[in-house]
């Protein structure tokens, strides 16, 4: 969580690419099973009849992930770029509350792609808990549940089916230590790698470790997948980042209290802040995601008096949409939200969330590009430096001085 301080074919997932480009690519949004494509899409989406099982059989590999936007273009001098928006969710964790497959419907309804930072633990049944060593903690510690056999199995459908509709899977860690010696603001890079060891370990060998037979691999290579994370309460990130330079990953989603401006690299990796937005009714801003808005609504309570509901679920949605509003109409930062599958006061922040991204994904708005943090970072990385420049030196709200075509001429 945080840390409480504060169908059809979708044009927005294309990167920048234009549709008629990608449909003959065979990105357009459509089903797992390539339902609704031309046959020649549909061979081409298919995850094949025989894949490379890994290790245990825990993963495999598919081949290409279906849905995903071909090679991203680079912005011409003078070009609008795109509004990108990307929603995220901590721990990604399926408890029988039906939270992780309606929000994968409602991606799929918008054309919207997503990243699920997926918590190792959670695929870990209680009754092995002693394999887990977390850093400056005791064995099988962790400040989250393990999840039932049940839970870890409907996890690991949607975990599955997420991917195969182009979603990024990235890493929540494990264990989810806030506070205390144990707290993981207090890890060292080789700790870091224990931990990430670990993630891999609950991830790729969840077979070994559930002893279940009958359910599918989850769709994909983890250690080619894995490019990004988010730490528990936006914590320790300067030592993860040596241990994720080294590694490979491309960024990193937890620093807090960031501003709505184009990203930067930190130690040579891409730094994806929770964005202060206007939170409507107060002088100050909040972060961007759904437990910072509960922080303040509610001082940390989770259960408060139900009257307070309406109130506040329009007030949350109102700060997502305010704050896309505020890029798109200046900067065009990229807006990044991130929440939780739960039901904290009455679900109103699921709610809230819904409506934000329904709103955002308006099609008259056809600039507007609903991405994960992968896809997010191809197209960064594909842009002239000199653009990425210019776009980093604007100020949250600031309007390109003499417009768009001028101000990204001048490079």
């Amino acid at each position: 969580m945080g840390n409480g301080a504060m169908g059809g074919m979708s044009r927005r997932s294309l990167l920048g690419m234009g549709v008629g480009a990608a449909a003959a690519l065979g990105v357009a949004g459509c089903s797992a099973s390539g339902e609704g494509a031309g046959e020649g899409q549909r061979v081409k989406n298919a995850a094949p009849a025989r894949p490379k099982l890994i290790g245990d059989g825990s993963t495999a590999n598919y081949g290409k992930q279906p849905h995903q936007p071909g090679a991203p273009e680079r912005l011409e001098p003078g070009q609008t770029p795109p509004q990108f928006v990307i929603f995220s969710w901590d721990g990604a964790g399926e408890v029988g509350n039906g939270l992780f497959p309606r929000f994968r419907k409602l991606a799929k309804d918008h054309g919207a792609a997503m990243t699920f930072f997926l918590s190792g633990l959670y695929l870990l049944p209680e009754e092995k808990k002693r394999l887990y060593l977390p850093p400056n903690n005791r064995p099988g510690a962790s400040d989250i549940g393990y999840l039932s056999d049940a839970h870890i199995r409907e996890t690991l459908g949607n975990v599955r089916q997420a991917w195969l509709d182009g979603h990024e899977i990235g890493t929540h860690f494990n264990g989810h230590f806030c506070s205390g010696r144990g707290s993981v603001k207090h890890w060292t890079p080789a700790q870091w790698r224990s931990e990430i060891d670990q993630a891999m370990g609950f991830v790729t060998k969840w077979r070994t470790h559930t002893g279940f037979t009958d359910a599918e691999p989850l769709p994909f290579d983890y250690g080619k997948e894995l490019v990004g994370s988010r730490t528990p309460c936006l914590l320790g990130q300067e030592n993860l980042l040596p241990t994720a330079r080294q590694l490979g990953w491309r960024y990193d989603a937890s620093s807090p209290g960031g501003l709505q401006m184009w990203p930067r690299k930190k130690q040579g990796i891409w730094d994806y802040p929770l964005q202060q937005i206007p939170f409507p009714g107060h002088s100050f801003e909040v972060l961007s995601m759904d437990y910072n808005i509960l922080a303040n609504q509610s001082k940390n309570s989770t259960k408060a008096p139900p009257a307070n509901y309406p109130g506040w679920r329009r007030q949350a949605a109102d700060a997502y949409i305010s704050g896309f509003r505020r890029a798109y109409e200046t900067n065009r930062a990229p807006f990044f939200i991130g929440n939780h599958f739960e039901q904290w006061n009455g679900g109103i922040y699921m709610d809230a969330v819904e409506e934000a991204l329904k709103h955002i994904a308006d099609d008259k708005r056809t600039d507007v590009r609903l991405v994960s943090f992968r896809q997010f970072t191809d197209w960064l990385d594909a842009q002239d430096p000199r653009i990425v420049r210019k776009l980093q030196g604007m100020g949250v709200g600031q309007r390109p001085a003499g417009g768009w075509k001028t101000y990204l001429s001048e490079v």
